[in-house]
């Protein structure tokens, strides 16, 4: 398998765009529309937010995805037509106006907002700016480019990855674009997924392989312990790659997997690295679990801490806060066996051992922790189980960006 370049548009027959219509009247130099574009049907499928109140085209979406295939995606950032005054029905109207210009079924057309809850979507720059927005459409870097900007809120950085792979003997490729920063959480959150494949496989399969994929990807991520009511993920799947169509978990299957969870995990540790606010990428593997499952939920806990956070924020090893948030994770552990270090490109220092801490240098840690990617290794000391979680520091400019999120 390798890393290429792409996006969405790496895989074959997939086109994209992304302009400014006005749905971002305080910021006219941003782009706020995006759309995908496949040159054929494809199979599809889409996991959502697990919070109880959803967004608009979330319902549409589900809809739409009743029989497994769509064949594009347009979405909006700057209003996240939740809890909004005509929401599914603006919603399907953007569904409406992209299948209108690209010249499918509105059903074919899957649709996804992020911004701001509670405010009506001016639907009718959306409208207005399609056909614009689908003469933008690029079969090229750039057009898989442009829709990565028009998804962000307050992200700082484009999300984007690609992959290529070989299936059934034939060259498969599979990219994706992503948005979040804040409402990061398990269980997915502030985060809009779109992934592309011109890998031949069913609707069934492809819904399972993006289940799976979910799982050890982005609801293994978490910034600030809210969840979204619009976290969407949906992949579309071409085919025009030429392999045989995978219907089954056979050795296909388990190739087209691989790739997937390769490509979500780097897209979600974007996510993560790019926090609101944040200055470091955080990762926590625990291993020598007695369970996966364990090992996972010990970690969530470890990057979901708001004291450890703030500490490695501060570049402070203060490893009782991890340990703290390991005891309340739920799972039963026996304390006296953990053992716990911090690493990072600029060495490692082991803080904790059988429960108890170990005498190491500051001035190490320090240095340790002032690095941007800084990684906190749990060993449980019960079995050969690991997991591995993803999050980051808490500043005080998180608290600047939400404090005036809406005004």
């Amino acid at each position: 398998m390798n890393l290429i370049e792409g996006g969405v548009c790496a895989a074959q027959g997939f086109s994209a765009a992304g302009i400014h219509v006005g749905v971002k009247t305080h910021a006219t130099w941003k782009k706020d529309v995006a759309l995908i574009v496949s040159d054929v049907e494809c199979a599809a499928a889409a996991v959502f937010t697990k919070n109880v109140v959803k967004a608009a085209p979330i319902h549409v979406d589900k809809a739409h995805l009743a029989n497994g295939r769509a064949r594009a995606i347009i979405a909006n950032s700057g209003n996240a037509n939740a809890c909004a005054p005509n929401g599914e029905e603006n919603a399907e109207k953007m569904c409406a106006a992209a299948a209108k210009a690209i010249g499918c079924e509105a059903g074919d057309v899957l649709v996804s907002s992020t911004g701001v809850i509670g405010q009506t979507l001016n639907v009718g720059v959306i409208e207005a700016g399609v056909p614009a927005l689908c003469g933008a459409l690029e079969h090229s870097a750039a057009g898989s480019d442009a829709a990565a900007h028009a998804i962000m809120t307050t992200d700082t950085e484009k999300k984007e990855a690609a992959v290529e792979t070989v299936i059934g003997g034939k060259t498969v490729r599979m990219g994706g674009i992503a948005k979040g920063s804040g409402m990061i959480h398990p269980n997915m959150g502030t985060m809009l997924c779109f992934l592309t494949t011109d890998c031949a496989i069913s609707p069934a399969m492809i819904k399972t392989a993006l289940l799976e994929t979910v799982n050890v990807s982005f609801n293994r991520i978490s910034v600030d312990g809210d969840t979204s009511t619009n976290d969407t993920c949906c992949v579309l799947a071409n085919g025009l790659a030429g392999n045989a169509v995978i219907t089954e978990k056979d050795g296909d299957y388990a190739a087209f997997l691989e790739a997937l969870q390769t490509l979500c995990t780097l897209l979600a540790k974007k996510m993560a690295s790019d926090g609101e606010g944040a200055k470091h990428l955080l990762t926590c593997t625990v291993s020598g679990a007695s369970s996966e499952q364990s090992a996972e939920t010990i970690a969530k806990s470890v990057i979901s801490s708001t004291l450890t956070k703030a500490a490695i924020f501060g570049a402070d090893a203060n490893w009782g806060r991890v340990l703290c948030a390991m005891g309340y994770s739920g799972e039963d552990f026996d304390p006296e066996q953990v053992e716990v270090s911090f690493a990072s490109a600029a060495g490692s220092v082991a803080v904790c051992a059988k429960g108890r801490g170990l005498s190491f240098d500051e001035d190490l840690a320090k240095k340790i922790l002032t690095e941007h990617d800084v990684e906190i290794l749990v060993s449980m000391g019960e079995g050969d189980q690991c997991c591995t979680c993803w999050g980051c520091d808490i500043t005080y400019d998180y608290i600047k960006i939400n404090g005036d999120y809406r005004t």
